[in-house]
């Protein structure tokens, strides 16, 4: 893969066109029963070491897909222990770069940072409809939990321990 996925400051310019793609992309495709989707994007100071990283993927120079990580307040694991927990937010890729193992490129580089920060796991949220966002989760380890936050938008929570 020529692409190089690395983070960066959460308010670069291809950032903003990354995140607005992917809140019109949400808008445009959320399952209409489930209401109205709530446009909402993540202060970018939320993204900033030692609380967060956010990563951008370029292809030739240009952005082509994004992610974020923020931590959020801890929680208890599956022993009772102590949990860590660091929330990947607005895992993105543009229409012509999907299909080319961007977005594990991007979930590996956020869980390494995550590790690197501290974290004992690594959560997340989606929404059921994001079928191929669900399995990818899925198979990176990622296990359904109960809701973890009150995000509208979303359906399904997830939690994955991390290596360090």
């Amino acid at each position: 893969m020529s692409v190089e996925v690395r983070t960066v400051p959460a308010d670069l310019p291809e950032v903003d066109v990354l995140l607005d793609a992917y809140l019109d992309e949400r808008e445009a495709t959320f399952p209409s029963a489930q209401g109205t989707y709530s446009r909402k994007r993540t202060p970018a100071a939320e993204f900033t070491p030692p609380n967060g990283v956010f990563a951008v993927a370029y292809d030739g120079g240009t952005a082509v897909g994004c992610g974020g990580l923020r931590r959020i307040p801890d929680g208890v694991d599956e022993t009772g222990a102590d949990d860590v927990r660091f929330e990947v937010k607005h895992v993105f890729v543009t229409p012509g770069g999907r299909g080319k193992g961007i977005a594990s490129a991007l979930m590996d580089l956020l869980e390494r940072e995550g590790a690197a920060l501290g974290a004992t796991s690594i959560v997340l949220d989606t929404n059921d409809s994001l079928v191929a966002a669900g399995a990818m989760y899925r198979g990176r380890g990622y296990e359904r939990v109960a809701a973890f936050n009150d995000n509208p938008n979303a359906t399904a929570w997830y939690r994955k321990p991390t290596t360090r």
